[in-house]
């Protein structure tokens, strides 16, 4: 049976983009409801590091539930060649993303925001000047604009017709320890450039637990699992049981792929919407869910079609304004790095490469910037050729 009530704007995914996307609307007058096919807190395979842009996005709608703040990164490559460096000012918030989405769910249905756990989208379409969703129990949400953040491999992205560049196989382990354990990461993170063209692994600090987990580009699974091994074999980490043992996909966007088809809009990993070479997706969640909401909720208030796709169409143009130039520099340092991650652990060793990143960390410095400077341009247009 189809539901009576219509709404303004119908979010479908309630992660970090998904409720970005819900909270922007409904602060901008918008009747809005979110569908999510599991129910929160619910674990998601995720580094958790923010960066300064995350917590920019954020900070203004939740109170951050960090597990710990690093101030100390190690890097090794491929448990070679350690050094370790400290910054007086925070460089990164560590979060768990079961805690960090329902901190923002809490902040979306206290703003007004109707919330449907555990219902699975079935399909979606549009007719008649309005989009629709299908869940599993048959009923039918209807709104002028539905914005997808259900993931890459999602109902949206597909009807968006989203193309994917990038694929990666992201391997993590959640790790209780002990309290001596917990105490010698407690502030520090530590970065390996792997032995997997491209790759790379982290342990990431929270509280009583640590976070570890390897990536890779897909095709290589068992190259990727046997480096997982070999990582926390090597940090004497292996003998500790791990609470989750997970894995996912991430997909980047092609060039020139769409954001938006008709009155759909797609948002984070649906759109393939993060960083190609850290692979960080939470501040593209945030940022394009945000932007998404924006651009909803002012065409679901509009009076007619021309002004309806004026205000749909200012969500690809901030987006391609914003964080498209973020991308195309990250898949710049992606190649680079590819090709020579002894020179990036190098240049990162440096008093110039460490201060580059911890002010991308903060997100002082974005990655376009940093490309820009002639010599970074120069560096890479070396190594693409060698």
């Amino acid at each position: 049976m189809a539901e009576l009530r219509e709404w303004d704007v119908a979010v479908i995914g309630a992660g970090p983009a998904g409720l970005s996307a819900a909270l922007a609307a409904a602060g901008a007058g918008a009747r809005t409801v979110v569908v999510e096919r599991a129910a929160h807190p619910r674990y998601k395979t995720c580094g958790g590091g923010l960066i300064g842009a995350s917590l920019a996005a954020a900070g203004g709608q939740v109170q951050v539930p960090a597990r710990d703040t690093v101030h100390t990164v190690t890097a090794t490559l491929n448990g070679r060649r350690r050094f370790t460096r400290r910054d007086p000012v925070p460089l990164l918030a560590m979060v768990s993303r079961e805690e960090f989405d329902d901190a923002l769910r809490q902040a979306a249905t206290a703003a007004g925001v109707t919330l449907r756990q555990r219902a699975p989208v079935r399909g979606i379409g549009q007719r008649g000047g309005q989009a629709w969703a299908r869940l599993a129990d048959g009923t039918e949400l209807r709104a002028p604009v539905l914005i997808g953040a259900d993931g890459s491999a999602g109902v949206t992205a597909r009807h968006a017709g989203v193309r994917f560049q990038q694929t990666d196989l992201g391997l993590e382990l959640e790790i209780p320890v002990p309290a001596t354990v917990a105490g010698q990461w407690r502030g520090r993170l530590l970065l390996d450039w792997g032995p997997i063209p491209g790759s790379y692994g982290w342990v990431f600090p929270k509280g009583d637990r640590l976070t570890l987990g390897v990536i890779a580009a897909r095709g290589y699974g068992e190259r990727t699992r046997q480096y997982l091994r070999d990582f926390a074999t090597r940090l004497g980490l292996a003998h500790y049981p791990a609470e989750r043992d997970s894995g996912h996909l991430t997909r980047c966007r092609a060039d020139g792929s769409p954001l938006r088809a008709g009155r759909v809009l797609v948002a984070g990993d649906a759109a393939g919407l993060l960083e190609p070479w850290t692979r960080e997706g939470i501040s593209f969640a945030l940022r394009s869910g945000a932007m998404a909401g924006a651009a909803a909720a002012e065409a679901a208030a509009a009076c007619d079609e021309a002004r309806v796709n004026q205000a749909l169409d200012a969500y690809p143009a901030a987006v391609a304004r914003v964080l498209l130039p973020e991308m195309a520099a990250g898949r710049r340092l992606l190649t680079g790095f590819t090709r020579h991650p002894g020179a990036f652990h190098l240049g990162l060793a440096s008093p110039r490469g460490w201060h580059a990143f911890a002010r991308f960390c903060r997100s002082e410095l974005t990655f376009d910037a940093l490309v820009s400077k002639r010599e970074v341009r120069a560096a890479l247009t070396l190594m693409s050729r060698l």
